[in-house]
């Protein structure tokens, strides 16, 4: 055993660059248990979720449908399943406003609940042990689960990678200010928790999990220490408090002092990670057979009477949310889709909430001070100090505004978490994230349609080459055939038979006699009238 892995299996835990301590205000939300919520009258589910192509309609406007039941299949794709998050009639299929912060549309189902709330039969698993990793994988895809930690990756597809693994890690951290889904989840449902940590860890062939929570989460930490002594191949592991902790490439850092390189994945360093939800989900898909209709979510803020954690139904209206919460809106009220780090604002209340929602932030002006206008950098570098990624954010900035793409690259873009960090330290009130995800999502646009031209010119190109080749093939038909012609004839005149020539040299002199006598004739005629 190497000193690095004595160090990780002694617990020690190691530190990430930047960072910061925002005020953590989680107290307004984790203070009572998780609470259902009401049905709604109208369920709106965007048929992408999760990070990927949407899977294959499999309904159609008219259709009865139960709790738990497909409305998309997989595809050709490898699209998520989405569900239905309960029985109703399928009364609208097309676009609708999704959860984005650019308010893009999509195509959207619209279930109006009958208000019974009947669910499909479900099949639970006695035994994970005694069926294929291949099936397990099949089973949690079919349950549409995706990382609820935020990035919305398929959880299967994740698992699917084959490379060998020194430790699954399970995220508990949420760093994120304001936002205590997975502290409720953990402190009241620790032992589901760990029953999915044991099956990632059976389908990942790993043999080491690490349970990582930060460290102002006692009751969480409690809940997890009572259970663990019956599993030994789960170590807790409890982080100091930092923004972002929670973060993938930084908790890796702080749990091994391993690097993920830039452009690479946990897994190039023998990790792979997942978040608690995701381990909650897992346990309810392979155990019980319950695919994923609902989710924890955190409502809080000042201008709401209830704030809280809530069981919602994926699809739930965020403004339906709010209303049973006891929304106090005042002028000019942002609602933050996420945390006051990493979330945007909702530009409409009738998007739904999806797999990757984990809180909606309503703010009073005082606790979170509105956006400010945008001053001239300073150049004090503060930014570049609090960065977790170690990026320039003031040079990304100036690169972006210049649309210099290569020097974005160059400058390692797609390394940034869109934490927030640097923007939260900005005297110059900046909001350096929002040019990195614009930079982003243009470097994107701009990769897709490349993509788009060059598959185009492929077939271009591979159409021209057919077309040559035919053209070819044709020709050397021709040759061949004519070959077989005249090899056919010079046989027929060597066994006695006509000459195909003799009769075209007799049709040609036939044409010469016969042109001449018309010449002959046109020349009596012209005689004849002469002498008359």
């Amino acid at each position: 055993m190497s000193a690095a892995t004595k160090a990780i299996e002694a617990g020690h835990i190691w530190t990430f660059p930047g960072g910061i301590h925002p005020p953590e205000r989680k107290e307004l939300s984790n203070q009572t248990s998780i609470a259902p919520l009401p049905l709604a009258k109208d369920y709106y589910l965007p048929l992408k979720q999760h990070s990927g192509a949407p899977g294959e309609l499999l309904v159609q406007v008219g259709d009865q449908v139960k709790a738990g039941q497909a409305l998309t299949q997989i595809g050709a794709n490898n699209g998520l399943p989405v569900h239905a998050p309960t029985s109703g009639t399928i009364t609208a299929i097309g676009p609708g406003i999704i959860a984005h912060p650019s308010g893009l549309a999509d195509t959207v189902i619209t279930i109006t609940a009958d208000g019974n709330d009947e669910h499909i039969a479900l099949e639970p698993l006695a035994d994970y042990t005694q069926i294929s990793r291949a099936d397990l994988l099949e089973r949690i895809k079919d349950a549409g689960i995706a990382g609820l930690g935020g990035a919305g990756f398929p959880t299967a597809q994740k698992l699917a990678l084959q490379r060998p693994l020194d430790y699954l890690i399970i995220n508990g951290v949420e760093c994120e200010p304001y936002i205590s889904a997975d502290d409720r989840l953990m402190r009241e449902h620790a032992q589901t928790i760990i029953d999915g940590t044991e099956i990632l860890l059976h389908i990942a062939g790993c043999k080491k999990a690490l349970i990582a929570i930060e460290a102002n989460k006692p009751e969480a930490i409690a809940a997890f220490e009572g259970l663990l002594d019956k599993h030994p191949q789960l170590a807790l592991r409890v982080v100091p408090v930092k923004y972002p902790s929670g973060g993938e490439k930084q908790l890796i850092q702080l749990l091994t002092g391993r690097q993920v390189p830039s452009r690479g994945l946990p897994i190039d360093v023998g990790l792979v990670m997942q978040n608690v939800g995701t381990a909650f989900a897992v346990a309810q898909a392979v155990l019980q057979g319950k695919p994923l209709i609902e989710r924890v979510v955190t409502v809080t803020g000042e201008n709401v009477e209830k704030p809280g954690n809530y069981w919602v139904r994926l699809g739930t209206p965020v403004a339906y949310l709010l209303e049973q919460c006891g929304f106090k809106p005042e002028p000019d009220q942002r609602v933050i889709m996420g945390g006051p780090m990493m979330g945007f604002t909702l530009a409409d209340l009738s998007v739904p909430v999806v797999k990757i929602t984990n809180c909606i932030l309503v703010p009073s002006s005082q606790e979170l001070a509105p956006a400010q206008d945008e001053m001239a950098c300073i150049r004090c570098g503060a930014c570049a100090d609090v960065c977790p990624a170690q990026l320039l954010p003031q040079q990304l900035q100036w690169l972006a505004k210049a649309k210099d793409y290569d020097g974005l690259d160059q400058q390692n873009l797609f390394d940034c978490i869109e934490c927030g960090a640097c923007a939260y330290v900005c005297p110059s009130e900046i909001p350096l994230v929002h040019y990195y995800r614009k930079a982003k999502a243009e470097v994107r646009n701009i990769a897709r349609e490349k993509a788009k031209a060059e598959v185009a010119r492929e077939r271009f190109e591979a159409r021209q080459e057919r077309l040559e080749r035919e053209k070819q093939e044709r020709l050397e038909r021709h040759r061949k055939a004519a070959e077989a012609r005249k090899k056919a004839q010079a046989e027929a005149v060597a066994q006695g038979g006509d000459n195909p020539q003799d009769a075209v040299q007799a049709a040609i002199a036939r044409a010469k006699a016969r042109k001449a006598a018309q010449a002959a004739a046109a020349q009596q005629q012209n005689k004849e009238g002469d002498d008359a």
